[in-house]
């Protein structure tokens, strides 16, 4: 049996919205006969929508008055001749309807469509902005973006100071700024004119208010290496713990190569070329991949862990299908039998710490441990992997 046909053009009444039939897929329209302009919308899930339609500054624009039952058939119409009115005496309701729309548009809607486009946002920084927002902001996300004030953002900047830290306190403005500039990019009314032309937080750099930040500096001197170094091999023959020898040669390998700690993590072995003596990490921090050159030191220890391998990540945890997890445990074994205290990102202090001890030209420095230049020169430098080898 087919299924019936129903008229494209009709008076749009009660009886008539109340038989339409949704289409299998989609959506339907049906205008009305005698106001033109006007329609209803019905969906597959048999939904039904008044809208009105017009020709508005060269292309046709769709407006919903209302979904049925809210309105009844004639209530929608009275509304769709206003409406229509307004458009053919020059104005835009619908554009109208959009800006205000968007002025209240509030944080936690803001949110999503950051992350709508910030596409190349890394899981981890994710994870903190969420974090922020349900834990620093949860009263605000209901907020509209133009009711967050200065003020509102200096008082809770100084709560978070107190309560949480200074770091913590200018991390989470920091977020606040970042998405705020999102908004001011992204949100326009129809003449194109931002719709938020104010960032809050700037007011924390006009008062002088961000809490100063020392950047840690720690690093195994010399003298201390030699004994770090044996506590490191010790660790590695240590049979009370299973995780001892992978951490042992994880924490090696960071001091050799200046990897960042979760680089060196979720470091897999189709990332490793014996054949060319080299590792490419693919995700790294700033969006450069990184390819660099290994000492025969290295390629030992890894052709050793190679010859055990079970899984594909070159140090994994104590599930073989998962990247190395918590090394900190096992690393304060090493500072409790060295007697040196250190950090994961410490090694990577060290390493540059000491290429730079031997000499080695800024340009390939920052070539190894993949921070970007801002020195223009630097484009035209070509640091080959042998040279980076030695």
């Amino acid at each position: 049996m087919s299924t019936p046909t129903q008229p494209q053009s009709v008076r749009l009444t009660k009886s008539h919205v109340d038989k339409l039939v949704p289409p299998k897929t989609g959506q339907t329209f049906i205008r009305d006969a005698e106001l033109k302009g006007f329609a209803v919308r019905i969906t597959a899930s048999g939904a039904r929508s008044f809208i009105i339609e017009k020709r508005i500054n060269g292309r046709v624009r769709r407006f919903t008055i209302a979904r049925y039952p809210e309105l009844t058939a004639e209530q929608a119409r009275k509304e769709a001749q206003r409406l229509l009115g307004q458009i053919a005496t020059g104005n835009d309701p619908i554009a109208e309807k959009e800006g205000t729309r968007r002025r209240n548009i509030t944080l936690a809607e803001a949110f999503e469509d950051f992350k709508g486009a910030r596409k190349t946002l890394k899981p981890r920084t994710l994870s903190y902005y969420k974090s922020f927002m349900s834990a620093v902001f949860r009263d605000w996300q209901a907020k509209p973006l133009v009711s967050i004030t200065k003020d509102m953002v200096s008082r809770r900047h100084a709560y978070l100071g107190e309560a949480r830290g200074k770091t913590y306190a200018n991390c989470a403005m920091r977020f606040l700024a970042s998405l705020f500039g999102f908004a001011i990019s992204h949100y326009e009314d129809q003449s194109g004119k931002p719709l938020i032309v104010r960032n809050p937080v700037d007011t924390l750099s006009q008062n002088r208010a961000w809490y100063p930040e020392h950047r840690r500096e720690t690093v195994i001197t010399p003298d201390q290496l030699p004994a770090w170094y044996d506590a490191v091999l010790r660790l590695k023959e240590d049979q009370s713990h299973a995780q001892s020898r992978t951490v042992a040669d994880y924490l090696l390998t960071l001091l050799f190569t200046g990897l960042r700690r979760n680089e060196g993590a979720h470091l897999r072995w189709e990332d490793v070329d014996f054949l060319k003596k080299m590792l490419t990490i693919a995700d790294t921090k700033n969006g450069t991949p990184l390819s660099l050159p290994l000492s025969d030191f290295l390629v030992d220890l890894l052709r050793e862990r190679k010859a055990t391998a079970s899984g594909p990540y070159v140090f994994p945890g104590r599930d073989n299908s998962r990247p190395l997890g918590d090394a900190y445990r096992l690393a304060r074994k090493v500072t409790e039998s060295s007697g040196v205290k250190f950090t994961l990102h410490d090694l990577r202090r060290t390493f540059v710490t000491t290429a730079e001890g031997l000499e080695i030209s800024m340009f390939s420095i920052k070539r190894l441990v993949n921070h970007k230049s801002g020195d223009v020169t630097a484009g035209y430098v070509v640091t080959d992997m042998e040279r980076l080898r030695k």
